[in-house]
């Protein structure tokens, strides 16, 4: 080992490092400043666009050793730093802490963010309505399993705006305070979880008492002191609550993908958007939805997803979410807003935002 080398290194990575911390220091200093600004004209702190923009320019200019993915972590917290030194931020979501969306927020919004869990999907909504919270994280669809009604439902009653989306691979871990699967009797899960792990259960643990629970995060504290059993959940749970993790990635089907947003109180500003969600209801005539589609099919809009869900308002009455990839928000869609709104019954932006990451790490 060539000792007298690497005592140089080390000397210049303490002179690095040095350097670095001088540099996060100074971009601090500006965050703050930029802070005071927004304050003053009550702009928002979170700005997935410019964020997103960012992140892309650093990618391309980035042409050393460096991976991509790594350069992408550290800028996820640099970020999430500088908005925490902008305006402190509380970021609710289904709790209890250790959901899947507790991680898809943290992968997405760092970790200087003040999370809190709520106990159901409409206090989130309810928080970030009453801007309790500055930003919320939902799950809106889930890509085995189809769209989480009840967020669609929420967003009829409340008066919230999309502001970012994240696509993240859901991988479920069996976790148990016990160090074999042949202890194991008994299984909690939240239902979804156990559906999408029901072949792994009854190929390796067919005798095990399943047992559904309010979420992944919840059964998991459930056996922590408890004999016998284990929770199906994320594998960082483990480390979290001191959990043993039996066996990984034991979802049926491994392409498993859930589709959170981020919501806020008021519309996202800014950037060239890539794509738009919105509400919108029908009058009872023939051809009402043809007469939507053709408008966004003459300009050669995409649209990527539609779905109705009964008015809870009318008997046999429905409300339609669709997404559809433009900016909406933009002077250049203004007249097809106006058509729109002339052949709905109602229409509503629940935002314009850029397309969203796939994260594979949550």
């Amino acid at each position: 080992m060539n000792l007298d080398r690497l005592m140089a290194i080390r000397k210049e990575l303490d002179s690095l490092d040095e350097e670095i911390l001088g540099l996060l220091n100074q971009r601090a200093a500006l965050c703050r400043e930029v802070g005071r600004i927004k304050s003053a004209s009550k702009d928002s702190v979170f700005k997935p666009f410019r964020e997103k923009e960012v992140l892309r320019e650093l990618i391309r200019k980035n042409k050393g050793q460096l991976p991509d993915d790594h350069l992408l972590a550290i800028y996820r917290e640099i970020l999430s730093s500088s908005r925490r030194l902008q305006q402190p931020q509380t970021i609710v979501y289904l709790g209890p802490e250790g959901t899947f969306s507790y991680f898809a927020g943290v992968e997405y919004l760092g970790r200087s963010a003040e999370f809190r869990p709520c106990l159901t999907l409409r206090e989130v909504f309810k928080a970030v309505n009453t801007r309790e919270a500055q930003l919320g994280i939902i799950p809106l669809e889930n890509s085995l399993q189809g769209t989480v009604g009840q967020c669609l439902d929420l967003f009829l009653e409340h008066d919230v705006y999309i502001q970012a989306e994240v696509f993240c691979k859901i991988s479920h871990a069996l976790l148990s305070s016990q160090k074999s699967l042949t202890a194991v009797r008994m299984v909690y899960s939240h239902p979804q979880a156990l559906e999408q792990c029901s072949n792994w259960l009854q190929v390796h643990l067919p005798e095990a008492r399943i047992v559904p629970s309010e979420s992944t995060a919840a059964a998991a504290r459930k056996v922590i002191d408890a004999d016998g059993s284990a929770a199906i959940g994320h594998e960082k749970l483990a480390e979290m609550l001191g959990l043993n993790i039996l066996s990984r990635q034991i979802e049926d089907l491994p392409d498993n993908w859930t589709r959170f947003m981020i919501i806020g109180a008021t519309p996202p500003e800014g950037g060239n958007q890539d794509k738009t969600s919105l509400l919108f209801t029908l009058p009872d005539k023939s051809g009402a939805l043809v007469q939507v589609l053709t408008l966004l099919a003459r300009r050669n809009i995409n649209m990527k997803k539609l779905e109705s869900r009964p008015l809870r308002t009318g008997k046999w009455q429905y409300v339609f979410f669709a997404d559809v990839e433009c900016d909406l928000s933009s002077d250049e869609y203004k007249e097809l807003k106006k058509e729109l709104s002339e052949n709905c019954h109602s229409l509503r932006i629940l935002g314009s935002y850029p397309a969203g990451r796939h994260l594979h790490r949550v």
